[in-house]
């Protein structure tokens, strides 16, 4: 199907199905109607639909992107809110949360069916022994592994990279006030703070108080920015071999990160939480890209800073806001970076680097620019190309 006439047929099913469906009453979050469609579902994805269509259809449609996107801000189709704290949409309790547009129920409490933990989600996105670090080992959700971190910002000379995308977490640290960057932790009756993991980390196995390990327990591990054969060697120590790249690894590459928390096996919220796929803030991002696009940069940095704020104390605002709250300036590449601190690890970015043009000619760490864009769409897995041999393979794959 030619992607004008996909494009109509997903909009004309949205368009149709907007009036037709319930509009989320009163506030306390989707609570028991969490995984069911709404009208501020629908015009949500009409939002996204449309915010993309110039990459995919060749059609400008940023003002319907704002139109619905400002329809949900404003509570046309419902009552949503901005939680006080960046990590409510993500909890045990992520259920009653009015940021919430949309979320997959998932529960550890029916029959240990929390599925957004499991296989290789969000339970491996954290160093092998991290039981040890939040006592989870108890339930039947399996082991932690370190599939996953954060690209690196830094070489293993010890010398930040210079390349404007990625550097992931320095994108973080350009406002060293935000409190995310402080290291997980769990702070007792299904609370946490932070959202990154980093450096020595204290544990208890075996009964016995030390520090995390490689699972060989041959060294101590001291998690950095940077992507190397580290082993044994002390944190401002770098390996003399240079070679950093995604099969380059150890144990301690790359912060790891913990976006819906890791309780223990004794607190309620241990796996309870929801998978969120669509929140307030989105439409926020969205509204304020499309203000942006449109030449209306201070009303776009408005917009944005009306989520920002919670990440950050009221005394440095004036320095990490945008204009004209603060004195940060507005840039492409600075709202490119904001969407990417946002949402990370909600399994946004490539469509949003695309939209910007930078997901094929961009640069970063281990990834340099593709010799054309037909990444840019998907290829059609091989079990469907198998099961209809009518179907034609995506140009390029």
């Amino acid at each position: 199907m030619a992607p004008k006439a996909l494009f109509e047929l997903i909009e004309s099913e949205l368009l149709e199905a907007l009036p037709l469906i319930s509009t989320k009453v009163g506030n306390g979050g989707n609570q028991g109607l969490q995984g069911q469609f709404n009208k501020a579902c629908v015009a949500s994805l009409l939002a996204r639909l449309y915010l993309n269509a110039e990459v995919y259809i060749g059609e400008d449609r940023y003002a319907d992107a704002a139109k619905y996107a400002k329809g949900v801000v404003d509570g046309d189709y419902g009552y949503y809110k901005v939680a006080d704290r960046w990590d409510e949409a993500f909890d045990w309790d992520n259920g009653t949360s009015d940021e919430v547009i949309f979320g997959f129920s998932s529960a550890y409490a029916y029959a240990g069916s929390a599925w957004l933990y499991k296989g290789d989600t969000y339970w491996w996105s954290v160093p092998q022994q991290f039981e040890y670090y939040v006592n989870d080992s108890g339930s039947d959700l399996g082991d932690h592994n370190c599939k996953y971190a954060c690209t690196p910002s830094y070489d293993l000379s010890g010398n930040l990279y210079t390349y404007t995308l990625g550097n992931t977490v320095e994108k973080f640290r350009k406002y060293p006030s935000d409190v995310r960057l402080k290291l997980y932790r769990n702070l007792g009756n299904s609370t946490r703070e932070g959202l990154f993991v980093f450096g020595s980390l204290d544990v208890v196995k075996d009964g016995k108080r030390g520090k995390m390990t490689d699972p060989s327990g041959a060294y101590e591990l001291y998690i950095r920015d940077a992507v190397g054969q580290f082993k044994g060697l002390r944190p401002n120590q770098w390996p003399k071999n240079k070679t950093s790249n995604l099969r380059s690894g150890d144990h301690q590459s790359g912060y790891h990160f913990v976006k819906y928390p890791l309780y223990s096996d004794e607190e309620q919220g241990h796996g309870e939480a929801d998978y969120t796929e669509i929140r307030l803030p989105e439409m926020i991002y969205t509204l304020a890209e499309c203000r942006f696009r449109a030449g209306q940069t201070k009303e776009a940095g408005t917009l944005l800073n009306s989520v920002r704020k919670r990440n950050y104390p009221a005394e440095d605002w004036q320095d990490v806001l945008y204009e004209p709250e603060g004195r940060v300036k507005l840039t492409e590449q600075e709202l490119l970076d904001e969407w990417g601190r946002e949402f990370f690890a909600e399994g946004r970015r490539r469509i949003d680097l695309i939209r910007f043009g930078k997901f094929n000619s961009g640069s970063w760490w281990d990834k340099q620019p593709d010799a054309d864009d037909h990444t840019e769409i998907f290829p059609i897995p091989r079990t469907a190309m198998e099961t209809n041999h009518a179907l034609v393979q995506n140009t390029g794959y």
